[in-house]
């Protein structure tokens, strides 16, 4: 069976493929023509594709009808209404509901009618959206589904101005064939230089020296601070805020070491950055400062249990997101004397309440939101945004659009049973990952009996990409920017296509995920090449694990699962069952696979409920249990 490398085949454009952007130049990523009259890419071919959630519950098909029923009405309102060449089409219309910087709205007004309707209520928003092509908000505006459908198919471009998008409802959005663009990089300069100012006024008590000089008091000795030089600070995500903070706490004399199981450890070397674990990063460090997103995985991770393991006196900095501090755990903390002092920006709710303890707190130095907040990062993002919805309106696509051109129909229609099984591959995968080195390298193998040139993979790779990225990330990973994410985030993806023997009908037989240099929480899913490995298949249209490392399984991909290494002897799957049992969880299947007879084997176990700390210590006490370890699917 030949190996052959597909990952330039994937990228052909063809006009049965959508090219994906995969890198981003000085001057601003890349984008992706997508012309609504004769291109090499037939309207037929274009649509918008729901996010991954909504691809297994069958709303793409909808999100298609949509967006191509807007691509017509675009092409005939593109045409002149007469053979008259000096009749010019008419402009595409942008609504901007919030406050927006001169220069992007100079930018929108060269291409299109402006006009600018501040404080709309969500009725008056309703009212009016049907009469715009493009619609720009900030933080304040609501762009619910209700909007969307007020727009009967008028509306083609929502565009966030900054980086959250929790205001606009992606799933109406993408159903009703509208695409949302964001500025994600345009306030990364002014956020890193808020985070510095915090750490250093809160090093020096500046916020609290001066409302006591304002008082007609001279406190002198109350407010003796601490020196930078020489401290340990542990930046907690690594990213783009994170690096250039980094690089402003290396020029003051700090010892900067970082947490973040993506960066890249050679960028981190290039900084002067040490990337150590999570627990090691908060254990050592005197200042913490924060830059992680908020996700499930990072929600309150900074609680009781966390403090309890930081230095005595440790400062906590915050720019971020409000919710990732547990902020009454936070004020139990300063009020222990375990956080002697934080700084920060963003809160669980905004504005927090008048009378919060933590806003209070005499050791807390606060800020109502200002990251973004300098005249530059305003007018960034106002010429971001705007470059994005111009070139939506253009057709052209780039990496800032946070819902995704999807494949061909019949292309996504033949793939569509692989789509979950891919991403739970990627999520699966980053589940077995340990230590804080982080993910580079992620070999993808396609067993297929179809040559590459009629093996279409780019959803299939952005779904494990997905899988990969998104559970400790705020990205939202789509086939337009997996690629680009990826790379972003330091982690190359390579594809290869291995020649079986099956069915031409079906196209693809299995689906391995490699993950190299790195170690493994389950040391079973190593390769004799030290790469971690899964494979699965999908069997009557259900996602299967089929591989963990070289042992063979069979289980279904739904609910959770407890993968145990074991001695090879009788009653081990009753006794596991038995621990199970007895803490009511359900077990929903389980597969064995063996090396050699009363040797060694690998017991694979489906649970529909996640046992408790109890239970897997349990499990992990039983004698004949080598290692184990327990997957969120």
């Amino acid at each position: 069976m030949a190996a052959t490398s597909i990952s330039s085949a994937t990228n052909k454009l063809t006009d049965q493929s959508l090219p994906i952007p995969l890198h981003a130049t000085a001057a601003g990523p890349p984008a992706t023509r997508l012309s609504f009259s004769n291109s090499s890419i037939s309207l037929q071919k274009l649509a918008i594709s729901a996010n991954s959630r909504n691809l297994r519950s069958g709303v793409s098909a909808a999100a298609a009808v949509s967006v191509l029923k807007t691509a017509r009405e675009s092409e005939q309102a593109s045409k002149p209404r007469n053979s008259d060449p000096a009749v010019k089409s008419p402009k595409p219309t942008i609504l901007v509901s919030e406050k927006l910087g001169e220069a992007g709205l100079d930018l929108l007004r060269s291409y299109g009618e402006v006009e600018c309707l501040y404080n709309l209520s969500p009725e008056d928003l309703c009212a009016r959206i049907g009469e715009f092509d493009a619609l720009i908000v900030r933080s304040g505006t609501k762009v619910t589904r209700q909007v969307f459908e007020a727009a009967k198919g008028k509306l083609k471009v929502v565009g966030r101005a900054g980086v959250g998008i929790d205001n606009v409802d992606l799933q109406a959005a993408t159903e009703l064939g509208c695409l949302v663009v964001n500025a994600p990089t345009a306030n990364t300069i002014a956020a890193a230089e808020h985070g510095i100012a915090l750490l250093a006024a809160m090093a020096r008590n500046v916020a609290q020296a001066d409302a006591s000089m304002k008082a007609g008091k001279w406190q002198r000795n109350k407010y003796v601070g601490v020196s930078l030089v020489g401290k340990t600070l542990a930046i907690m995500g690594f990213g783009k805020v994170g690096s250039e903070v980094a690089r402003r706490a290396k020029g003051l004399g700090m010892h900067v070491i970082a947490h973040d199981p993506y960066a890249p450890a050679d960028r981190a070397r290039a900084l002067g950055v040490e990337l150590v674990s999570f627990d090691q990063a908060i254990s050592t460090a005197d200042f913490v400062s924060l830059h992680m997103p908020l996700t499930p995985t990072t929600n309150k991770i900074f609680n009781d249990a966390t403090f309890a393991k930081m230095k005595k006196g440790v400062r906590i900095i915050n720019v971020a997101r409000g919710g990732v501090i547990d902020e009454d755990a936070l004020v139990r903390a300063l009020d222990e004397g375990i956080v002697a002092q934080a700084a920060l920006d963003v809160f669980t709710e905004e504005p927090p309440s008048k009378d919060s303890k933590l806003v209070q707190h005499e050791n807390v130095t606060v800020t109502p939101h200002l990251g973004a907040s300098t005249k530059e990062a305003q007018e960034g993002v106002a010429v971001e945004i705007a470059e994005a919805v111009v070139g939506a309106l253009r057709g052209e696509l780039s990496a800032t659009a946070v819902n995704a051109p999807m494949v061909p129909p019949e292309v996504l229609s033949e793939l569509a049973p692989y789509v979950t099984l891919a991403e739970k591959l990627g999520k699966l995968g980053v589940q077995l990952v340990a230590g804080g080195s982080g993910i580079q390298s992620v070999k993808v193998v396609y067993g297929s009996s179809r040559d590459s040139d009629n093996l279409d993979t780019r959803l299939l790779r952005a779904m494990i990409i997905k899988g990969i990225i998104e559970p400790i990330s705020d990205a939202h990973i789509n086939l337009v920017n997996a690629d680009f994410i990826a790379k972003q985030k330091g982690i190359r993806i390579s594809e290869e296509k291995l020649a079986v023997d099956s069915s031409p009908e079906n196209p693809i037989d299995s689906i391995q995920v490699q993950i190299s240099n790195v170690g493994s929480k389950f040391e079973s899913a190593l390769l004799d090449n030290g790469n971690i490995s899964i494979e699965g298949r999908v069997k009557d249209g259900m996602p299967h694990l089929t591989r963990v490392g070289a042992f063979s399984v069979d289980v279904s991909l739904e609910g959770n699962l407890i993968l145990c290494r074991q001695v090879d002897q009788p009653g081990m799957i009753g006794t596991v069952g038995s621990i199970l049992g007895e803490s009511n969880v359900n077990v929903s299947f389980m597969s064995v696979s063996r090396t050699v007879k009363r040797v060694k084997a690998i017991m694979a176990i489906g649970v529909d409920e996640a046992p408790n700390k109890e239970t897997l210590k349990k499990i992990g006490e039983v004698p004949a249990v080598e290692e184990f370890v327990f997957l969120d699917l």
